[in-house]
């Protein structure tokens, strides 16, 4: 059996933290693995435990949501993980100015305070496997919705250097496929596929899947835009 999904949750209020971990730990692939109320907490707390998901509340007194995403995410940091870190912001107020700031510096996504458990569960999965995640659903949609501003203007630096196979690679990963599925369409080993992922990434400079779908669909490019 596969160890759990280790989350980790930061939010200032002590009642709605114990709801959330009531809800983590009734499924039997997540464990919470802390509990913190600030966002100097949390970065804290994470350069001494190893953990796969974060939910972070995007307004707190001290450090607020965005900035700690930025801390949490840094290359410096990210380099000393076994695996990466994913963050999914939690707020009140849907996508302002601060959940914005936290996706634009690597988090997965973002949902309300009061979305429902099912969705609450289905999405530590969806990011645990490198997804992108909204309260309006996947991320994709919510950047063609128009409330992830569009750039489209001049095709994103790097688009040009991708061979024609990294190029279809990259047409599937911001539909949302995952390796496996782009493996099945292309005929190829889900190997080659991994690193042909990490060569669209290093040549588009994002860091993940997500920053990938951010800017190509702030680009005007596939997944229906």
């Amino acid at each position: 059996m596969s160890e759990p999904i280790r989350v980790v949750l930061v939010d200032d209020q002590p009642l709605f933290r114990a709801g959330v971990a009531a809800v983590v730990d009734a499924q039997s692939d997540l464990r919470v693995v802390g509990e913190v109320g600030t966002g100097a907490e949390a970065i804290e707390l994470l350069d001494r435990i190893d953990a796969d998901v974060v939910l972070l509340d995007i307004r707190m007194p001290d450090v607020d949501g965005a900035e700690a995403a930025r801390r949490l995410l840094s290359p410096e940091r990210a380099a000393r993980r076994p695996r990466p870190l994913r963050i999914i912001v939690l707020t009140t107020f849907g996508l302002d100015e601060r959940a914005r700031a936290a996706i634009d510096v690597g988090a997965s996504g973002f949902l309300l305070k009061d979305a429902s458990p099912e969705f609450l569960v289905a999405a530590i999965r969806a990011v645990h496997a490198g997804s992108a995640v909204a309260a309006t659903g996947d991320l994709a949609a919510l950047v063609r919705s128009g409330a992830v501003p569009r750039e489209a203007l001049a095709p994103p630096a790097g688009l040009a250097a991708l061979s024609d196979r990294e190029r279809l690679v990259f047409d599937a990963a911001i539909q949302g496929l995952s390796n496996a599925e782009i493996a099945a369409r292309l005929y190829l080993s889900e190997s080659t596929v991994k690193t042909h992922v990490s060569s669209v990434l290093s040549k588009l400079g994002v860091r993940d899947r997500v920053q990938l779908v951010v800017l190509a669909h702030r680009h005007g490019l596939g997944g229906g835009g």
